[in-house]
């Protein structure tokens, strides 16, 4: 049975959608019943179309089971993309065997917050997603294709393509995934020495070895962070094939389940005898299921801001309190680092993300009747992918946890709600993870230091300016002021002053990574403070209250409130590492607890 708070939410959010939605599914079956437009392209457009498809060029001007468009984010110098290079060969000979069809439509950009992280660059990150989001957009236009397949993994890729894919969503939209890198140190060794290099107990060249030895080859980092979090909200909401998420990259398994994956492409095309547009996949209820898997897996709190663009794109309205919601009748079923010590291809060997489907849905928190890639109803994805003869075959999954120090049964979980946190109060809406958060850091109450940019805290830390409690305030960090930056390069610096028994806590209308964990953060402020955002009024020494039990986030200080706004010169951001190019999303962009998007 259906739990009454979940049952709840999505009915809340089917009502709240109902214009939006109406509309867009109207559009969407206009274009299903127009088709592609090879058929009536003239001669000349469909030659130019064609000509440089090879041997594939007579079955598309003549014949075709199929024409699969693949928007891809491969490129060499990224680990998580690095295995797309091989993909397109193995999709267009396994369409080609089909008797269809696959060309690139498309490549679309794909840069790594790992890499960003505290430079200009980062600044750029947020606003890839709608780039990403545009650029498969143009690689669709060609209105040539009867599915698409989407090659793509890391934090603002997916909900990139996912944004892009509703555009298209009168086609099928098959996700293959690259897979996680195989396991290195461990991501707890790693942290430490992180938190070392910053106290100044370790030497530059032991981070780097530690570093190397964390990312060592191709697929996406193993932490739980966006990349992974991105992987899993696939398959909880239908867009990969069961069980794809974290098989290793240029494995037989990871080939087969792309070829598995091409061939229900072309099934599921207009074409075929399944059709499934993705605009049937991703309904309410599938956000639903993907806001539940986040909780579950205490996820990236990115996916509060991508959540709720990617849910927009298909005309359903999410907001904060949806979140909020679910996560108090959503138990945290797995621990996988930053709230734990496995990885997630330990996580996946201890039974994954098929048990905790399964386990999620006997305890009525998932809809199974939903459309997937892989048929109707989620329950297809308790099941495991295995290798028979060279091709996949899916058996019945674990029901039992292989593994209870990671993944527990629904029954006996790590903590009775979801990892994640709204908190509001008269500082705004803010949200938090607290999936590794001890619960004695679960409430701060402190007298704050109030900065500008995350380099002026690591140089007041470095200058021993931190020797009592402190709850650090950066602020115009937002999407309006500069793109919304991750902050993860002050968990270092957060994490040690916490480990020398202060009482720590970070407020930012600004983002943290999924890699964030032990410090209590409130992140995403809104209104942020180039938009006069109750956090542009505070001052040193002011006391401040972030609660994660209540879900409370205020300024406890009298008058603060009834003091002028600060200001800041942003014109820094404006310059230098392509920023100049982004004035437009700058400008333009919405707020965080509307998906921070400028389209």
């Amino acid at each position: 049975m259906l739990n009454d708070t979940v049952a709840r939410v999505t009915d809340r959010i089917i009502e709240r959608s109902a214009p939006s939605r109406g509309a867009y599914l109207a559009r969407m079956r206009r274009a299903a019943e127009e088709g592609p437009a090879r058929a009536h392209l003239s001669c000349s457009g469909q030659a130019h179309a064609y000509a440089g498809a090879g041997q594939d060029q007579a079955a598309l001007a003549t014949q075709s089971a199929g024409n699969i468009g693949i928007i891809t984010t491969y490129n060499d110098m990224l680990s998580a993309h690095q295995p797309f290079e091989r993909f397109p060969t193995l999709i267009r000979d396994t369409a080609r065997a089909a008797g269809g069809t696959a060309q690139v439509a498309g490549g679309v950009p794909a840069m790594c917050d790992g890499v960003t992280q505290g430079t200009p660059g980062m600044e750029l990150s947020l606003f890839s997603r709608d780039i990403i989001a545009m650029a498969a957009g143009v690689g669709l236009s060609h209105n040539t294709f009867d599915s698409a397949i989407y090659l793509g993994v890391c934090d603002k890729i997916v909900p990139g393509l996912v944004i892009a894919a509703q555009a298209f969503g009168h086609l099928p939209a098959v996700f293959l995934p690259a897979g996680p890198m195989t396991s290195g140190i461990s991501n707890d060794e790693k942290a430490i020495v992180r938190q070392k290099f910053a106290a100044g107990e370790a030497t530059r060249e032991e981070l780097m070895a530690s570093e190397m030895a964390a990312y060592h080859g191709p697929g996406t980092c193993t932490f739980y962070g966006t990349a992974n979090t991105n992987q899993m909200l696939m398959e909880f909401m239908g867009l990969h094939l069961p069980g794809a998420s974290f098989v290793n990259p240029n494995t037989p398994l990871r080939d087969a389940l792309t070829v598995a994956g091409t061939q229900r492409a072309l099934a599921i095309s207009h074409l075929g005898n399944e059709y499934t547009p993705v605009c049937d996949v991703l309904d309410e209820k599938a956000y639903v299921n993907g806001i539940v898997g986040l909780h579950a897996t205490g996820g990236s709190t990115n996916l509060l801001i991508h959540l709720v663009a990617m849910a927009r794109a298909g005309g359903i309205v999410l907001d904060w309190q949806d979140f909020s919601d679910l996560a108090d009748v959503t138990p945290l079923l797995a621990r996988v680092y930053p709230n734990g010590l496995a990885d997630v291809n330990h996580f996946h060997a201890a039974g994954g993300l098929g048990f905790m489907i399964g386990q999620l849905m006997a305890g009525g928190l998932l809809h199974d009747e939903v459309k997937t890639i892989a048929g109707d109803g989620l329950s297809r994805y308790t099941q495991d992918p295995k290798l028979k003869d060279g091709a996949v075959e899916w058996v019945a999954g674990p029901t039992e946890t292989l593994n209870e120090k990671i993944v527990r049964p629904i029954g006996d979980p790590f903590q009775p709600t979801g990892g994640l946190k709204r908190l509001a109060g008269n500082l705004g809406n803010a949200v938090t993870k607290v999936s590794a958060v001890k619960p004695k850091h679960h409430i701060v109450e402190a007298p704050i230091r109030v900065f500008h940019d995350q380099e002026s805290v690591k140089d007041a830390y470095r200058n021993g300016e931190f020797n009592e409690d402190v709850i650090v305030v950066v602020r115009f960090q937002g999407p309006k002021a500069n793109g919304m930056p991750e902050l993860h390069s002050l968990t270092p610096v957060l994490a040690n002053l916490q480990a020398r028994g202060l009482k720590v806590a970070l407020v930012t209308d600004g983002r943290m990574s999924g890699a964030s964990g032990k410090v209590l953060s409130a992140i995403h402020v809104c209104p942020e403070a180039v938009d006069g955002g109750p956090i542009a009024r505070l001052q040193d020494g002011d006391i401040v209250r972030v609660d994660a039990r209540d879900g409370q986030l205020t300024v406890l200080t009298p008058g603060a409130m009834e003091r002028p706004v600060a200001t800041a010169d942003l014109s820094g951001n404006e310059y230098g590492q392509g920023r100049e190019l982004f004035a437009t999303f700058r400008n333009t962009v919405g707020a965080a607890d509307t998906g921070a998007s400028s389209i």
